[in-house]
This record gives C-alpha cells, structure tokens and sequence, in this order.
C-alpha cells in the first residue's frame, strides 16, 4: 500500500485517469456493432485492471496511450475467444449518439456512422486510431501489430469506401 501513496504512484493514476475517456471510445468501436456501452465499460474496467497489475512493466517514458490500448485490445481479444466458447452471446446495438441540428444532418450523420460501422473490423479500428485519437502511422501501426504499409492500406480502403457510401467524388 506504500507503493500506491509515492509520488510516482500518484503520476501513474493520473495519467491513466486521464486516458479513461480514450480507452471508452476505443473499446466501443472495437465492440462494434454487437456490443453496448455496458460492454464498453466492462472492457475499460477490465483493461484498468490489467494494467494495475502489469504496471511494473510500463517503462516510464514510453507511450501510455499506446501500452493501454494494447492491452485493451489484448482483453476484447481474449474476450473473443471466452465469447466463442459460451454457448450463449449476448448481442445488443450501441445507443444512437446524440446529433444537434437539423433532421438532414442527424440522418447524414447517422448514414456516416452506419457506414462507419459496416467497414471491417480492421480497417475502422485503423481508421479510428489514427483520425479519431490522432496517432501517427508508425504509432497505430505498432499497437495494431501490422506493417505500416498494411496500416496505410487499411486506411485508404475503409477511407475510400466512406467517401463512395456518402456519394463523395474520389480525391486525385
């Protein structure tokens, strides 16, 4: 329990504190579309808690975002596989966010997020970490465990594919 009181203890769950709201969002669109928030939540708790244990093998310095993503994934994986061998699922839809404006922006904007959630798995997860959390090529590309060259394909595909669902033309 000493440990816990240190100063670097205290650094450590502020930084991991503050990247709660980035693991949420990566969890509910790892989980898409069969999972819901709860699932989401649960994934995060689980995730927290993996790192609360393996934090002596978080090198300070080093990227916590991407290590905590890491294992997130690492835990939806894991959850996967258990899921598979359970004779029941539990499948649910992800409540609708809520869009300000117009009735033609709402249904743009839920078009785009239909669209968004029909890509493969891989190419939203590479299009989410690097538009959506703004990681680099080389840094997504690292916690996503594929070449960059892979990751930049991912991308211009599932790019590509939203730009022809919501009938924009083609970038040159």
């Amino acid at each position: 329990m000493a440990e816990q009181n240190s100063p670097g203890a205290d650094a450590f769950t502020l930084a991991v504190a503050a990247e709660i709201p980035r693991l949420r969002r990566f969890a509910r669109v790892l989980l898409r579309p069969i999972g819901g928030a709860d699932a989401a939540d649960d994934l995060v708790q689980e995730t927290l808690l993996r790192a609360i244990v393996a934090r002596s093998q978080f090198a300070p310095g080093t990227n916590l975002r991407a290590w905590l993503f890491t294992i997130l994934r690492h835990a939806r994986a894991a959850g996967a596989r258990r899921d598979a061998r359970s004779p029941v699922v539990a499948r649910t839809e992800l409540p609708e966010a809520v869009i300000s404006g117009g009735q033609e922006e709402r249904e743009a904007m839920r078009e785009l997020a239909n669209r968004f959630n029909a890509l493969p798995p891989v190419q939203r997860e590479a299009l989410w970490l690097v538009v959506v959390e703004g990681m680099d090529y080389a840094e997504a590309a690292a916690l996503m465990r594929v070449p960059p060259g892979t990751l930049r394909s991912r991308l211009s595909r599932a790019r590509e594919s939203l730009r022809r669902a919501i009938g924009m033309p083609r970038e040159e």
